[in-house]
């Protein structure tokens, strides 16, 4: 991990009178695993949506490889920023094939036929290659997400959000998409991933934010975050997650 490729400045956010984010500083370099955790409502998912301008900051900047996010670049940009949503958001009416080659044709203007077998090889690397002339309403909750990873993957990005991505899943589900996830960090995916699942942050993690009303209170390593936090917010959430689990 030595080169910065995503980052923000003073990064703000309000929705009408609410104030969301409230001045965010964070950097994230190539390689290394970011996870952000905090209480429902604490603002972590407008964070991961402004990184590629899903939401537009309402200040603060967004910079990508040294650039700043928007303008004419944007579409170029975002296509080197994969995210994984809480809802899978796969096109109903395509097959699983069709799903994952649907941008890299029109939006990278990849030959259909190369397109066709970078998705065929993401099928087999996520057990689903029987599953790629099924449409989604056919497979499990956890087939649809490993679909949607596959998709955002597809497009060869440099950096992959992953907004709570198991959280709609059932439980006997959860396990096999954090698999798929823990896999693309060993392989040294740049990730930035929003998550409840504790433990699967703390094996993953290079690095834990913890986020509440708007602020990044405390950042630092796994071990620093779970086992010894210098915040009392911080020991207070993490206690009462702990109780819940």
């Amino acid at each position: 991990m030595s080169s910065l490729i995503l980052r923000t400045e003073n990064l703000k956010k309000s929705f009408g009178t609410q104030e969301v984010l409230r001045g965010i500083d964070v950097s994230i370099t190539k390689g290394e695993v970011l996870v952000i955790i905090g209480p429902s409502g604490c603002g972590k998912s407008t964070l991961l949506r402004c990184l590629n301008f899903l939401e537009v900051p309402s200040s603060g900047k967004v910079y990508f490889q040294d650039q700043e996010v928007g303008g004419e670049r944007l579409l170029e940009q975002r296509s080197q920023i994969g995210m994984v949503f809480q809802r899978f958001f796969l096109f109903p009416h395509m097959s699983v094939l069709e799903n994952i080659i649907e941008a890299p044709i029109h939006v990278k203007k990849i030959p259909r036929e190369k397109a066709v077998g970078k998705a065929r090889d993401l099928l087999a690397r996520f057990d689903l290659s029987d599953k790629e002339s099924k449409y989604p309403h056919s497979l499990s909750g956890g087939q649809q997400q490993r679909v949607a990873i596959a998709r955002a993957l597809a497009m060869e990005p440099q950096v992959m959000l992953f907004d709570e991505a198991t959280s709609a899943l059932d439980p006997e589900l959860v396990g096999e998409v954090l698999e798929v996830m823990r896999v693309l960090a060993q392989d040294g995916m740049t990730m930035v991933v929003v998550t409840h699942e504790m433990e699967f942050a703390r094996s993953i993690a290079h690095r834990v934010i913890f986020l509440d009303q708007g602020l990044v209170l405390e950042s630092g390593s796994p071990q620093e975050i779970f086992d010894s936090p210098k915040k009392q917010r911080t020991r207070e959430f993490l206690s009462r997650v702990r109780h819940r689990a």
